[in-house]
C-alpha cells in the first residue's frame, strides 16, 4: 500500500463526510453544507490518500504562532492500525513551529490512543457544548 499524504489539498464535503462515515468518528455526516463549512474555514488539512481515495484527515485551526486546536483525526477503518493517524499528527506538526501547542478533545473512545502518538492528557482544559 503506498499512501500520499498531501497538505490543503482540496476536498469535497462528499469525501470527507464518507470518511468520517467509514472512520467512526461522529460528526453531521447528514449536513454536507455543514461539512463544507468545516473544510472551508480550516487552517490546515493534512489528507492521507490511497490512489483518489481520501483514507484519513487531519483537520485544524491555528494562529500558527501559539496553539493549534487539531478538530478532526480521523483514519478509515480499514486502514486504523497502520500508522495513520500518527502520520497526519507527525505531518500537522511540521506545518508548526515547536512555539504551537497542539491541543485536542477526545472521543471517549478515543482516549487511550492519543497518549501513545505523543499527546499529554490536560486537566484544565474547560468547554461550553455545541447546541446542534
Amino acid at each position: 500500500m503506498e499512501l500520499a499524504y498531501k497538505v490543503n489539498t482540496p476536498v469535497t464535503a462528499q469525501e470527507v463526510a464518507d470518511l468520517f462515515r467509514s472512520s467512526g468518528i461522529r460528526r453531521p455526516v447528514d449536513q454536507l453544507e455543514r461539512i463544507q463549512r468545516m473544510i472551508d474555514h480550516a487552517d490546515l488539512t493534512i489528507t492521507a490518500w490511497e490512489g483518489g481515495k481520501l483514507v484519513g484527515i487531519a483537520r485544524a485551526i491555528t494562529d500558527y504562532s501559539y496553539c493549534c486546536y487539531l478538530s478532526d483525526l480521523a483514519v478509515d477503518r480499514a486502514y486504523q492500525n497502520l500508522g495513520i493517524g500518527k502520520q497526519l499528527i507527525q505531518k500537522l506538526q511540521e506545518q508548526l513551529t515547536e512555539e504551537v501547542s497542539l491541543i485536542l478533545l477526545s472521543a471517549p473512545n478515543a482516549m487511550e490512543y492519543y497518549p501513545r502518538v505523543g499527546f499529554q492528557k490536560a486537566e484544565n482544559a474547560f468547554l461550553i457544548q455545541r447546541k446542534r
